[in-house]
């Protein structure tokens, strides 16, 4: 994977992980509603991970954080 791809990984976990905090979630809180590990969710939210997310996990994420799936991709405020 190339460095501009992990650095969208990197900052789709920030962006997650900062809707996850706005909402008062734990990680293991949004990782039971979307149906995986809370490891997987670290690992997802982790900046140095290479873990990818698939589309259908992504689309759980933004319902459960009850926000639009283009926000998590709304990178400006995260870098």
């Amino acid at each position: 994977m190339d460095y501009k791809r992990m650095n969208e990984f990197r900052l789709l976990g920030l962006t997650i992980a900062y809707y996850r905090r706005l909402r008062g979630m734990t990680q293991m809180e949004l990782a039971e509603a979307v149906q995986i590990s809370r490891t997987h969710m670290s690992n997802i939210e982790a900046p140095n991970s290479k873990t990818s997310i698939s589309l259908g996990k992504l689309f759980d994420i933004a319902d459960a954080l009850e926000v639009p799936v283009k926000d998590l991709f709304d990178f400006r405020d995260n870098a």
